[in-house]
């Protein structure tokens, strides 16, 4: 349905994007990760048509909306990462607006934008003016005003960033509506692996402007299916800086991190290293509460691949 083919962008010296191929068939929900400065938000202003390449290709139906870009307007609706409303009109006034951008009138205009306001859950609080609204509804409202032409595809870029959980979980479930039962084709951003965990059926990794991996899942999960993640929770979770520098030095361990409740180690399937582990922690008289061993998780697999977080 849309394919790029060695898209690149070059500001002055700075490589933004470097030749990257992605492609999205029609129904798919498709999370883009990567860390900041990856090049994430370059690649989707481009498919979006908002700024040219420096070279490659975007191609929806097999034509280039590079040199049509009529071709992905009448059918993309973007969710940008920045809140993009008037505060002082209403909701009703907002999705008018952008309504009459998109080309709809009259009752259709009226329909389609009562019918995206029961989507978002906001009917009752639609001729409030927006700056009264949370930081969550304005992004639902947001979400509202790229659904109101019935786009084919839907881009959101980080739509869920600093939102109260009530509204987070209504935008996933409404793009997950919008994807299984609407068969609307998704491409998510977000620095919330379980998010994408949760929607999304491939997945692109980006890093430094290029794509470092790309596949299912499952498929990404293959490349860290030799090892296995022993996760340590402890009674005081400050104690797991005592301990890094240790763990890291013992033969086998992969990869250390710290989480909200402790350690996260990477480790060779197999490796009998637990005995060593409690005695590092009785050295530091850190306590451990808790061992879990389980397989890797797509968050590991990033961590592998681009050696920082979503969140760095």
């Amino acid at each position: 349905m849309l394919e790029t083919e060695d898209l690149t962008k070059v500001f002055k010296k700075h490589v933004a994007v470097d030749k990257v191929n992605l492609y999205l068939d029609r129904g798919e929900s498709i999370g883009l990760l990567g860390p900041n400065g990856a090049g994430k938000s370059t690649t989707i202003s481009m498919i979006s048509s908002l700024i040219k390449p420096s070279s490659g290709d975007i191609r929806i139906h097999g034509q280039s909306i590079i040199k049509h870009p009529d071709h992905i307007r009448k059918v993309l609706g973007v969710v940008p990462q920045d809140i993009a409303l008037y505060p002082e009109l209403t909701a009703t006034e907002n999705l008018a607006f952008f309504g009459q951008i998109y080309g709809l009138k009259g009752n259709k205009l009226k329909d389609s934008i009562q019918h995206v306001l029961r989507q978002v859950g906001l009917e009752e609080r639609q001729k409030d003016q927006v700056k009264t609204y949370s930081g969550g509804m304005q992004r639902r409202i947001n979400m509202a005003i790229a659904m109101l032409h019935e786009p084919d595809i839907l881009i959101m870029d980080e739509p869920t960033v600093g939102i109260d959980p009530q509204s987070r979980h209504h935008i996933l479930e409404t793009v997950r509506e919008l994807n299984e039962e609407k068969g609307m084709t998704v491409l998510y951003t977000s620095h919330y692996m379980e998010e994408v965990e949760r929607l999304c059926d491939r997945v692109y990794i980006m890093d430094h402007g290029q794509m470092i991996a790309s596949g299912t899942k499952d498929e990404l999960k293959q490349i860290l299916s030799a090892e296995e993640a022993i996760l340590i929770d402890l009674a005081q979770p400050t104690d797991a800086e005592q301990l890094l520098s240790e763990l890291q030095s013992i033969k086998g361990v992969l990869k250390t991190t710290q989480t909200e409740t402790g350690l996260k180690l990477i480790v060779p399937r197999g490796q009998r290293l637990l005995s060593r582990v409690f005695q590092a922690a009785e050295r530091h008289n850190a306590q451990i509460i808790n061992v879990t061993v389980q397989t890797p998780t797509l968050e590991d697999v990033f961590l592998h691949l681009t050696g920082r977080t979503l969140r760095d």
